[in-house]
């Protein structure tokens, strides 16, 4: 079930005979917190994130996304430093250390941009978004999709690069759907596990037969959810998040195709790159392989390449 975890005196902790100490309260959700605690043995930070688990499910998840996370060890998937799990009583919490970055999340970075007025450069979009797939490559090649990628799910690591965390929506880059039974199934797991404004449109409405592959990833869950990643960046706020704020329908904005504004900030190649990856249709999107050769081909030359860090 994990390393053996114990609370010491002075808001330390004992994980994998290794002591940490707790420095900050980071964050919460509705059953989670991460906590930033430095580790004595070493001087480094980390981000550790407990999860409470009311129910078997629940300790099953945590093992879960603890497993994604072992599966990898990749510059863009954020990586595992020791899990463990915890008996409170008659619960328990699922304890995952994390590394730890300073620069948080790339919507961090966004926000701050547009707090000045401004935007990421297109050579930082184009940096920025080939690090993502390489990232989804490497997830796809398992066999995964992320199924819950956003702006806030991706870090910026110490040279800027973007990392891909929180995968525990992680499952089957695959799924052939058979019947009303098993499509309600997966509509309801995309309700809860997936952000409804970066959500692919035929998870509102699964099909009985039908197949749901890692072009989810391309828009909203993946692929579609990564080109509302780059409409983000490109725009400073995702595609939906307006839709969503004044509480009109996601599930029938997403039936349209998207208008995308006009700015002298993008080229065309940009612009048509976005427009691929937002189609409705999941089968014209493109794959991974494919978007990596055209970010590849848009990348500006090496000798400048040190400006599309950020």
């Amino acid at each position: 079930m994990g390393h053996a975890l114990c609370v010491c005196s002075r808001g330390t902790v004992i994980i994998d005979n290794k002591r940490y100490l707790f420095i900050q309260k980071l964050g919460e959700g509705g059953f989670s917190y991460v906590d930033l605690v430095e580790g004595l043995h070493d001087g480094h930070f980390y981000a550790l994130k407990r999860i409470l688990c009311h129910e078997q499910q629940d300790r099953e998840e945590a093992q879960r996304e603890a497993d994604m996370h072992r599966l990898f060890s990749h510059p863009n998937i954020l990586r595992l430093v020791a899990y463990c799990l915890r008996e409170r009583g008659a619960k328990h919490e699922a304890w995952l250390l994390l590394p730890f970055f300073k620069r948080g999340t790339l919507w961090n970075e966004i926000e701050r941009l547009k707090d000045k007025g401004n935007f990421l450069t297109e050579d930082q979009i184009l940096w920025l978004l080939l690090g993502i797939c390489r990232g989804l490559e490497a997830i796809h090649a398992k066999g995964y999709a992320h199924r819950d990628l956003k702006p806030t799910n991706i870090l910026l690591g110490d040279e800027g690069q973007p990392v891909l965390m929180d995968l525990g929506s992680m499952n089957q880059a695959c799924i052939n759907v058979e019947g009303s039974r098993q499509a309600l199934t997966l509509q309801d797991w995309a309700a809860q596990r997936c952000t409804i404004s970066y959500r692919a449109p035929e998870l509102f409405s699964v099909q009985s037969h039908c197949v749901i592959d890692e072009r989810t990833d391309v828009w909203v869950r993946s692929m579609w959810s990564l080109g509302c990643v780059l409409y983000a960046m490109m725009f400073g706020e995702g595609p939906y998040d307006m839709v969503f704020q004044k509480g009109d329908s996601v599930a029938l904005a997403v039936q349209n195709q998207l208008s995308i504004p006009q700015s002298p900030r993008h080229s065309s190649a940009l612009r048509q790159l976005l427009a691929s990856m937002m189609t409705v249709d999941p089968h014209q999107r493109p794959h991974i392989p494919l978007l990596l050769s055209q970010l590849e081909a848009l990348q500006p030359p090496a000798p400048g390449q040190h400006t599309t860090q950020i």
